[in-house]
């Protein structure tokens, strides 16, 4: 299937309100482009519950702090929008950084909740309110009845949920279970950058936050679980950022153990930095 690429909200626009007349519901799959098989397996999912799948690829400028280099991010048009065709995407949006920002552009979404959980954003505090921002912008320009966003990101996930439940923007975030590799290595365009040893290491963070959440499950006390997954991923070399368990709706740290529960890590391999998360 070769999908429809529009640059401009103008064309998207028309696209969708032809949509609209034919009485067709459609999802929207926002990405940074470098697509693989997690995006692809939004776009599955999206087209599970509608009948239409917009795909969105903007590397958003506004996620990234001065000491990022917006640069050097991977950018493959011609093979993102093949993979996304393969996929069954129906139209590709593409707009540019002036399109998306236009000159005087100044509004910028502020957050709360799980934005502030002390999670990635301890480490990238100017994150989400750039996530918060472009994806607010994609629900309005879209008009979209779902959005698909992956689990693995799971901080996201929850902040672009409460954003649009706070800012009554009608569309429906559905949050899709993590991809895996057959040996359990979540999906991530940041693998590529494993080398074939760190590859197979990288297995440490699933294998642990798994044990961790039987640990849990069978009565240990949370705290000495994460301290003890703590120390097994640095025992094995990881530089960890963090492993917690929260509040699986709100990221709030847990107050009861019958509270939904969600165990979640980021840890460096090398050069590399890795987040994972599963539900207790």
């Amino acid at each position: 299937m070769k999908p429809k690429l529009v640059r401009t909200v103008a064309a998207l626009r028309r696209e969708t309100a032809s949509w609209r007349k034919q009485g067709l519901r459609y999802a929207v799959v926002p990405t940074m482009g470098a697509i693989h098989e997690g995006h692809t397996h939004l776009v599955s999912k999206g087209l599970k519950r509608a009948d239409r799948v917009i795909a969105t690829i903007f590397v958003n400028p506004k996620q990234f702090a001065a000491n990022e280099d917006l640069d050097k991010y991977p950018r493959d048009e011609e093979g993102d929008v093949r993979k996304l065709g393969a996929a069954g995407t129906h139209l590709i949006f593409l707009p540019s950084p002036g399109d998306m920002y236009a000159p005087g552009f100044t509004t910028t979404v502020t957050l709360g909740g799980p934005a502030k959980a002390g999670l990635e954003d301890k480490f990238r505090p100017q994150f989400f309110d750039g996530v918060a921002t472009v994806v607010a912008k994609l629900f309005i320009q879209t008009g979209a009845d779902y959005a698909m966003f992956g689990e693995k990101d799971y901080q996201q996930l929850k902040v672009v949920t409460r954003m649009a439940k706070d800012l009554d923007i009608p569309i429906e975030v559905i949050g899709v279970p993590t991809v895996r590799d057959p040996d359990g290595l979540a999906k991530s365009s940041r693998n590529v950058y494993l080398s074939k040893p760190e590859r197979q290491h990288a297995l440490a963070i699933y294998s642990t936050l798994t044990h961790a959440a039987e640990h849990i499950r069978a009565g240990q006390n949370l705290q000495s679980a994460i301290r003890a997954a703590t120390r097994t991923l640095m025992a094995l070399g990881f530089k960890v950022d963090y492993v917690t368990v929260r509040n699986a709706d709100t990221l709030a740290i847990p107050q009861h153990r019958d509270e939904p529960l969600r165990l979640i890590a980021a840890a460096w391999l090398g050069k590399t930095r890795l987040i994972d998360n599963i539900p207790v």
